[in-house]
């Protein structure tokens, strides 16, 4: 059995249980549904701008390339034919 057949079937069984609900009842749960899928996308709006500017420094960006240039070494032999 396929993924999406999986998901049909539980959507289904879903609305057979749904289905004897309430007109205020089912508009509820669709309310409901609807504030818990913006709340998903908010977590995962900051969660993603919480990874972004990790990094702290009081360097200016210009200090911190300098830094990186300078504190780089080259070990590199050439050999002569």
């Amino acid at each position: 059995m396929k993924l999406i057949d999986i998901n049909t079937t539980l959507i289904d069984g879903y609305l057979k249980l749904l289905g004897n609900l309430s007109t205020d009842i089912k508009l509820d749960l669709i309310s409901k549904l609807t504030l818990s899928i913006k709340a998903d996308l908010i977590d995962k709006k900051k969660s993603f701008y919480k990874a972004s500017g990790a990094w702290e420094s009081k360097k200016s960006a210009e200090e911190i390339i300098e830094d990186i240039k300078n504190s780089r070494t080259f070990t590199r032999q050439t050999e002569k034919f």
